[in-house]
């Protein structure tokens, strides 16, 4: 057992606190990894403060980690001492269902292990998560990160990224497609460096046009404010994907109406209400409305030589681990172009 700092929520009402936490001994398919940095995404919030169910406390979040291998276990062979690797959402599945088979892990059907708040089949423990300086995890779910990536900023590939790749890749973005990406934030803005250099024609959807000239940096076309009504009527039938990043209520019989007839609009925000489906907006152009979660491991690796290829990177912002909690805040109010990042030495 090794014991480590770690920033970790003792309630769902409390600020996170400096902490240890014991990570288990290498297994013979474990791989040990000294993090070096962690992203902060929005499910990080949620999860601590109970708004996606109950979970046990206290818990280290944090599913987007970048580090170097510290040491492995007898059987690994896919890993060695000094790998520059990555771990995203998930750690484990059950290796054995349709969906296991076919490298759609994500969709589990017996349900994957996620990197935290989940239960670790290896010793029954409650796994926690990357904001903490070391952490020890299954080969198959340690992921490669190209040299040609800069490993303080790759961090938020290991979800946001992958989470607007797998969607893109499998609705078909490319040369010749319209795709719309609502929202510019920490998800969108991935979502448009990924569809542009997949070779489709961008347009951004964002409350306002604040963003615009970054929407326009990134690689898109254009940026529409859906504030405007007049939005939804000009580019109606404009699209063959919409993206949607946004948690929160959308009209979606609006953003529907933008989509050309067998163009699919595809939520990768998890709004805590539901949403209601207009039926008719459906029918009427042989519409899909759709959602979709992160990737698969294989598909991750995909992305992250994609990105590499590419030269993609999100936009971050480094932080120490003593700002966590204003880091918090900040993702909640907006005040982030568009992902924080902890440097995980400052755990030490």
């Amino acid at each position: 057992m090794r014991t480590v700092n770690a920033y970790a929520a003792p309630s769902a009402t409390e600020p996170l606190v400096k902490t240890t936490i014991t990570r288990r001994d290498l297994g013979p398919k474990d791989v040990e990894i000294d993090i070096a940095y962690a992203g902060i995404c929005h499910s990080d919030i949620h999860t601590v403060r109970g708004e996606w169910g109950e979970i046990q406390y206290p818990q280290v979040v944090g599913h987007e980690i970048v580090g170097h291998v510290s040491a492995v276990g007898s059987d690994v062979t896919k890993h060695r001492v000094g790998d520059r690797v990555g771990v995203g959402c998930m750690v484990n599945s059950c290796g054995e269902c349709e969906q296991c088979v076919a490298g759609q892990e994500q969709y589990c059907l017996k349900g994957n292990i996620q990197t935290y708040a989940g239960v670790d089949p290896a010793d029954g423990s409650i796994t926690q998560g990357g904001y903490s300086e070391a952490v020890v995890v299954n080969e198959d779910f340690v992921l490669r990160v190209p040299e040609s990536l800069d490993i303080e900023k790759v961090a938020p590939l290991l979800c946001a990224g992958i989470t607007l790749y797998s969607p893109l890749h499998h609705w078909g973005a490319g040369p010749g497609k319209k795709v719309a990406v609502v929202g510019l934030g920490g998800l969108g803005h991935m979502g448009v460096k990924i569809a542009a250099a997949l070779g489709a024609e961008v347009t951004v959807l964002s409350q306002t046009t604040a963003k615009e000239q970054d929407s326009l940096r990134f690689g898109a076309v254009a940026h529409h404010a859906t504030k405007d009504p007049e939005t939804f009527e000009r580019l109606r039938g404009s699209f063959d994907l919409i993206i949607n990043t946004v948690s929160a209520k959308i009209p979606l019989a609006s953003y529907l109406g933008l989509l050309k007839v067998d163009g699919a609009l595809v939520n990768v925000g998890a709004p805590s209400e539901p949403l209601e489906v207009p039926v008719f907006s459906l029918i009427g152009a042989r519409r899909t409305f759709a959602g979709s979660n992160i990737g698969g491991i294989a598909e991750t690796q995909e992305m992250l030589d994609f990105c590499a290829e590419h030269g993609i990177l999100p936009e971050t912002e480094l932080i120490s681990a003593d700002r966590i909690n204003e880091a918090y805040e900040r993702v909640l109010s907006s005040d982030v172009r568009y992902r924080f990042v902890i440097d995980t030495a400052t755990l030490a």
